[in-house]
């Protein structure tokens, strides 16, 4: 009778001590529970969360599905595809071996790919990693490996510009990034991520090119329940879960695995805006201050973002895309900073995507206005990403003509946004209307100085 009252008077003093220790800890993981809860019952966000605050994780959540079955539920140990995040691992591998000794970003490419036509004397490593290669981009949805990637670059007879003169995001500068360290390793690139970049993190569970086979890999799918295949054009596309992914972003910004100047290297862009191998971000006085990456692949989307001066990280995974995980981490850091923000709302885009192939622009702005007044806060119609999203769709389906009349009515409706004015000029520009571009980036620019895409074009355009 005694052994049980003490087992009992054990198990309450430790449920008031942890209740206690809750509260004390951070009252703001019940109200980012309760936000992160809500979008998924709206169905805009499927994934694993991850916050941190003043170097301490204060909110970690699976929430949804696995993959389309809804009885598969999601857990913390579930790795996801980071799209473009990914592209952190050649980059900070090409500089670990810099900082070996054993190339140099200066170093022309034919030094290690040989096998390469003339063209690759001109193009040096530095300029894959800012993607300013002049490469012909890679046909990724042809291409089935990467013995095959390589043969039609042998193919290439002439470079796209003059290696260090243009910005053009391109799978050809990653695949090459991949090759060049294999070439110097002697070792395939998915064991070098393991043994050399994931192991030293302290990632045990990351995963390179996962198969269906895997275990604990969550599959990605549409709104509609059809489930992506997992596709790689060449191989080296790294998978983790939640926690892992802190484990690496924590390993950048503390200079785990290559130095301050080596990181200062992979943050320089060609221009503002510009990718660089780690997607974004700045340093100060030898210290990172900020890290901003996202990637996309099929119905895959992550996001990272890293303050480290306040020890801030928001750590993102979807395998049910929305487009909105900008959106989210901007409420979420708003939270943290005792500041008011609008709830998370769906994509208008992934909403809709599938009536706007049987619509012209018209038929899309009537729809907009109808949906904003039946619903006026489920779809966050104040902000100018809705339309513009919508836009590039339209630019991205070879309808310059319906993406004109979607970006001129958000330029109407966002008239002190340079960013309007500069989509605008592209959607023109796309059309072969170039009187136009120019008239719309310039206005860009007027709004916007510093708007380094419009900058460029203004300079084209002119002359």
């Amino acid at each position: 009778m005694l052994k049980a009252f003490q087992l009992l008077l054990l198990c309450l003093c430790g449920l008031f001590s942890v209740n206690f220790s809750y509260g004390q800890t951070n009252s703001k993981t019940v109200e980012l529970d309760s936000l992160l809860k809500r979008a998924h019952r709206l169905g805009v966000f499927n994934g694993n969360v991850l916050v941190a605050e003043q170097g301490k994780i204060i909110y970690q959540q699976a929430l949804g599905q696995a993959d389309a079955r809804p009885e598969n539920r999601l857990t913390e140990a579930c790795r996801f595809h980071i799209g473009s995040i990914s592209k952190e691992f050649n980059a900070v591998g090409i500089m670990v071996l810099q900082e070996q000794g054993k190339l140099r970003l200066e170093d022309p490419i034919s030094r290690y790919l040989p096998e390469l036509p003339a063209w690759a004397g001109q193009v040096q490593i530095r300029h894959l990693l800012r993607y300013t290669s002049g490469v012909p981009q890679s046909n990724w949805r042809e291409v089935k490996g990467d013995a095959d990637n390589m043969q039609r670059l042998k193919q290439i007879t002439a470079l796209d510009f003059t290696p260090g003169a243009k910005y053009v995001y391109n799978l050809n500068d990653v695949y090459l990034q991949r090759q060049i360290i294999e070439k110097i390793t002697g070792m395939s690139f998915n064991d070098f991520v393991q043994k050399k970049l994931l192991k030293p993190c302290g990632i045990k569970s990351g995963i390179v090119d996962p198969t269906a086979a895997d275990k604990l890999v969550a599959r990605a799918y549409n709104n509609q329940g059809v489930v992506d295949e997992l596709f790689y054009p060449f191989a080296g596309w790294t998978a983790l879960n939640i926690h892992d992914f802190y484990r690496w972003s924590e390993g950048i910004n503390s200079f785990k695995l290559i130095s301050p100047a080596s990181t200062q290297e992979l943050l320089q862009p060609f221009a503002r805006g510009s990718q660089t191998g780690l997607g974004g971000g700045k340093m100060e006085g030898g210290r990172i201050v900020s890290h901003v990456h996202d990637g996309t692949s099929g119905n895959y989307q992550a996001l990272l973002v890293s303050t480290p001066p306040s020890g801030t990280t928001i750590l993102l995974q979807t395998n049910n895309k929305q487009n909105n995980l900008h959106d989210i981490a901007e409420i979420i850091q708003a939270l943290l900073d005792g500041k008011p923000y609008s709830p998370i709302t769906k994509s208008f885009l992934s909403t809709f995507q599938r009536d706007f192939e049987k619509m012209d622009g018209q038929q899309v702005l009537a729809l907009y206005e109808k949906v904003k007044n039946e619903t006026p806060t489920l779809y966050g119609f104040n902000k100018e990403e809705l339309l513009n999203e919508t836009g590039y769709y339209l630019l991205g389906q070879k309808r310059p003509a319906d993406a004109v009349m979607i970006f001129e009515y958000n330029a109407k409706l966002f008239p002190t946004s340079g960013n309007a004015f500069d989509s605008l000029g592209e959607a023109y520009y796309r059309q072969g209307n170039k009187e136009k571009a120019l008239e719309k980036y310039t206005q860009a620019l007027k709004l916007s100085p510093g708007l380094g895409s419009a900058q460029k074009m203004v300079a084209e355009l002119q002359k």
